[in-house]
């Protein structure tokens, strides 16, 4: 959606004062369509054109606001047509959760685990009806029953230990915890074999037990970081269970140990979803089940649960998560939960609650790599303007940033700031003060010298050549392209 451009043809740039902070709108639109938004701001002869990216949405999932899929009829927005909806749901192929398990009924499914989402869908949709709604009505609502019988999804969600033994035991959650990697038997094993909505506090109270708690001192002031977030956790865990394949056998395995949780489910990333793609695409493997847990909030937004992630884990400084040992076969998820750097975590704390709050996992990825130098690809690098102009990063030369001195300053390097900005321009100049005096007493030509300095503009080139010749370190004789640079001062310089 452009804003600042005529409608009619033949365009032209008219300025628009729409969304005078752009990013807080886009923040409004993920946290009310659950898609990616992302905006780009122009300036063309002193007019401002906003221009919003919306995301399509994900591939086998409607966009849905407070649980409803909506669509135009006319002028009208009306819930979008179950017939449309079930064209939108066959474009990833056949979903399993869906999938109606003729033997089972209604009396298979735990009333608590159904009255747990009962509770969680009212809160998160404030919706009083759902409170009043008899149990078969609310599993029609949410789709997990149908008029031709109980989906996998129920069993998966709902279905009582028995029922589940029967029709679908492969759907179990299996805990461990192990002091160490050695081999043999775990510390402590749990295997759960029933309804999700029966066992997922649960499973969280067990890595809770042993969540040790690492300190970090600013000032007067010391902060708590858990070794293993809660929400990072629970992530990871709603992941396993939405896009775990349940036609193959196997369960799911949580591992905790001292330092880290790693987490495997069979199956394999669905169709089209690599890691190098994994934070940018959304390929819900069980649709039934992700559009369940959306319902009632345990999955905040579709597709975003490995954003948060991503980004909880810079923010309190630990390693990305990590896909090593994912094959065909098993999604395998480690979490790290040592601090790796505290003064990462004083530089986190320096930009502060509202820049974060409007900083993309993209964002959060571009300071990290920044942070700890690392190579960044062109998504990352795009978004370094935006940073710049927030005042996160620095523009310090062609397509070269580095992070503000103020966050250098709060994690106490400086230092290093004053390394990659200074260095970096001393360096090119006595490179380009080699390269004269090794052409004395000839001179050497400006095209000479963008070949020293290929990654250098002409007007970065100049800007150094001025800089090397107020220091008296060299001068120029003549004029535009017939100009020669040499070595000292010369008092009649003439350009």
């Amino acid at each position: 959606m452009v804003f600042g451009i005529t409608d009619k043809r033949p365009r032209s740039v008219v300025g628009s004062h729409a969304f005078e902070q752009p990013e807080r709108t886009r923040r409004r639109l993920i946290d009310k369509l659950k898609i990616s938004v992302d905006f780009q701001l122009f300036d063309y002869d002193g007019k401002r054109v906003l221009v919003f990216d919306v995301a399509r949405r994900p591939l086998g999932l409607p966009i849905q606001i407070n649980g409803i899929a909506w669509w135009y009829e006319g002028d009208s927005l009306i819930p979008m047509p179950e017939e449309i909806r079930r064209r939108i749901y066959e474009e990833t192929g056949f979903d399993f959760s869906s999938s109606i398990c003729n033997s089972a009924t209604v009396d298979d499914l735990d009333i608590e685990a159904i009255e747990s989402f009962r509770a969680k869908w009212e809160e998160k949709s404030g919706n009083k009806r759902v409170h009043n709604l008899s149990v078969n009505q609310l599993l029609h609502d949410c789709e997990a029953l149908t008029d031709e019988g109980i989906t996998y999804a129920a069993l998966i969600l709902f279905g009582k230990k028995e029922a589940l033994g029967k029709y679908l035991p492969q759907s179990e959650i299996v805990f461990e915890y192990r002091s160490s990697n050695a081999s043999g038997p775990a510390n402590q094993r749990g295997e759960y074999r029933i309804g999700f909505f029966s066992c997922y506090n649960r499973l969280w109270e067990l890595v809770n037990l042993r969540n040790d708690t690492q300190h970090y001192q600013e000032g007067f002031f010391i902060f708590d970081i858990p070794t293993f977030n809660e929400s990072v956790v629970r992530e990871a865990i709603l992941n396993a269970v939405s896009h775990r394949n349940y036609q193959l056998a196997g369960s799911v395995f949580i591992r905790q140990y001292p330092d880290k949780l790693r987490v495997e489910s069979p199956g394999g990333f669905p169709n089209g979803i690599s890691i190098d793609n994994i934070l940018d695409r959304q390929v819900p493997r069980n649709r039934r089940i992700a559009e369940i847990l959306s319902l009632c909030g345990l999955v905040e937004r579709s597709g975003q649960g490995m954003n948060i992630m991503f980004e909880t884990s810079i923010k309190e400084a630990k390693s990305l998560p990590d896909f090593s040992g994912t094959d065909d076969s098993f999604v395998c998820l480690t979490l790290n939960g040592l601090v790796l750097d505290k003064k990462m975590l004083s530089l986190i704390n320096k930009i502060g609650n509202e820049r974060l709050g409007f900083l993309t996992t993209a964002d959060f990825l571009a300071i990290d790599a920044l942070y700890h130098d690392k190579t960044m690809n062109d998504s990352l690098r795009q978004r370094l303007k935006y940073l710049a102009d927030i005042g996160i990063v620095e523009h310090i030369g062609r397509n070269k940033y580095v992070l503000a001195r103020s966050l250098y300053n709060a994690a106490g390097k400086p230092g290093v700031h004053t390394r990659i900005v200074g260095l970096d321009r001393e360096t090119n100049k006595e490179l380009l003060l080699k390269h004269i005096r090794e052409n004395s007493p000839e001179g050497t030509s400006f095209m000479e010298l963008q070949q020293v300095l290929p990654g250098q503009n002409r007007s970065q080139i100049q800007v150094l050549l001025r800089s090397l010749r107020k220091e008296g370190r060299i001068h120029c004789r003549g004029r535009t392209n017939g100009a020669r640079w040499f070595i000292g001062p010369d008092p009649n310089c003439d350009c």
